[in-house]
This record gives C-alpha cells, structure tokens and sequence, in this order.
C-alpha cells in the first residue's frame, strides 16, 4: 500500500487559456455505479509536470500510483500516467485532448490499459 499521500492538488485546467509551465500534483478519485449498485473506485495519486505551447495552447504530463478499490474486494495498487494538451481555437471555444494508460495485475507493464480522450469546451 502507499506510504505517503501527496498533499497538494492542482491539475492542469483544460480552458483555452495556456498554462504556467511547472510542476504540480493531482489527486483524483473515479467511482461507479450500475444502476443504484457501487462497483469501485480508482484513486490517483499522480505527479505532473505542465508547460505552454506558444500563446494559446498547453501541454501536461502525469503519473504515478493508482489504488484500485473494486466493491468487497481489497484495493490493489497500480501505476497509471496520462499526456494531453489543449488549445484556444477562438476567444470562447478550446479543444482538449488526453491519452492513459493504466497496469494491470498489480503493475505489469506488459498489460495496460489504454484509453484516450477528445473534446471541446465553449465557455458563455
């Protein structure tokens, strides 16, 4: 089990407005349900680095421990990291983009899980 929880959260805000480049730490925790039944949670405890792209666009990169809790089973930690970017495409509209990917079997790198991510976002 981890040993030490990280103990400030930023993440990386995917607006159309660039990013201060730096470092930063991002907790984050995923849970499910089907129907009114949970399933489990995922909790990441990920370190980051995040930088501009010129004047409108940003990058970031994170990773580290993932502890997976799956409903009345013990939670097993695995490693997790995610890459992504986004972009002003006018005064109001930004596009965002993100891949992941996760270990299975309590960390083999052989078997990941992968995963990617598109969007827009318009702000009013």
């Amino acid at each position: 089990m981890i040993k030490s929880v990280f103990a400030a959260a930023a993440a990386l805000s995917m607006s159309a407005g660039a990013a201060v480049a730096g470092p930063y730490v991002n907790v984050e925790t995923n849970a499910g349900w089907a129907g009114d039944d949970y399933t489990g949670a995922v909790t990441d405890l990920h370190v980051g680095y995040e930088g501009e792209l010129g004047e409108d666009a940003a990058w970031y990169v994170q990773g580290g421990p993932s502890i997976v809790s799956l409903d009345g089973e013990e939670a097993e930690t695995e490693f997790s990291g995610k890459i992504g970017a986004s972009a002003a495409l006018t005064e109001k509209l930004g596009a965002y983009a993100e891949l992941s990917a996760t270990t299975t079997d309590g960390g083999d790198f052989d078997s990941l899980n992968a995963g990617g991510k598109l969007g827009v976002k318009y702000s009013f």
